[in-house]
């Protein structure tokens, strides 16, 4: 099959990487080769591939080994789960220089080096918003030709989702990216399939999977492992598995998402009443004023 280029975005804190690396394990188990581009300045994207805390990214090595021309793909590329290949591009220190260029050179080095060569599947997992340039550099790049993004029914998670579909949106012309669909996390918000299902409408795509929330989900993570490895005839990694197999399925499935005001977003809310309307007449009132 051709390569196919997939990056997971989604709000930070939302279970983005756990969900990718579970998505990717089922893709590796069906048979498929796997090479993980870490995009987070965290490493944390292919931990639970590794059973480690932490790889050594690809700016860190090249600081200690003069630059980034100085580096073998061996020292920056392990070999986790079921062959599949894991490497984290890392970032500058907190408060300095942009992650974005960490990314692009990271990316950049493994195309030159064969990192690319004999693999079905190379994933992106990319921090939080693309309202930062740099953590679109993936899109940018033309390199992440498919864009899932993990969010839930929460209000934020939501914005988030819409704000990445604005980024998508912005180079889908330019470049062939296009919006794969939705996963929803369950958080157990109200209504949150119902939710999903409307937001994915909205922005002219699909709610791919709606993933349960489960405790055994921690159980591997304490591990430091998928579930697919840790428990894999539970019902969870029966989840991760359809997940794997309907975006498996969905190749040249994409769209060119279509994004909402934040007004339209409040209204999606309202309409499934999770958010009360407004009364503009008490906005910017004190209790006293509101009591007199």
């Amino acid at each position: 099959m051709a390569l196919r280029q997939i990056a997971f975005y989604g709000k930070g804190g939302i279970g983005k990487s756990t969900t990718s690396q579970n998505t990717l394990a089922a893709l590796a188990e069906m048979g498929n080769k796997i090479l993980i581009v870490g995009c987070d300045p965290k490493a944390d994207s292919t931990r639970l591939i590794l059973h480690a805390k932490a790889q050594d990214t690809i700016l860190s090595l090249a600081a200690e080994h003069g630059s980034v021309e100085d580096l073998e793909l061996e020292d920056v590329m392990k070999i986790g789960y079921l062959g599949i290949k894991c490497t984290e591009s890392g970032g500058p220190e907190p408060g300095v220089g942009c992650a974005g260029r960490g990314v692009i050179t990271a990316i950049n080095f493994l195309e030159e080096n064969g990192a690319y060569e004999d693999v079905d599947y190379v994933s992106y997992d990319v921090l939080g918003d693309v309202v930062c340039g740099g953590f679109a550099m993936p899109i940018r790049e033309n390199k992440a030709q498919e864009i899932y993004i993990v969010m839930s029914g929460e209000m934020m998670a939501m914005y988030a989702a819409n704000n990445i579909s604005k980024g998508i949106l912005k180079y889908a012309n330019a470049g062939g990216v296009r919006l794969g669909g939705l996963v929803c996390n369950e958080r157990k918000t109200d209504k949150e399939y119902e939710l999903a299902e409307s937001l994915a409408a909205k922005l002219g795509t699909k709610l791919i999977h709606f993933v349960p929330r489960d405790n055994i989900v921690q159980h591997a993570e304490l591990r430091r492992m998928t579930v697919i490895e840790y428990a894999p005839d539970s019902g969870q990694a029966g989840h991760y598995r359809t997940l794997a197999n309907k975006v498996h399925a969905n190749a040249g499935n994409g769209a060119i998402p279509t994004p909402i005001t934040m007004d339209e977003l409040e209204d999606l809310l309202m309409e499934h009443g999770i958010l009360e309307q407004v009364d503009e007449s008490i906005v910017g009132k004190t209790a006293a004023e509101l009591a007199a």
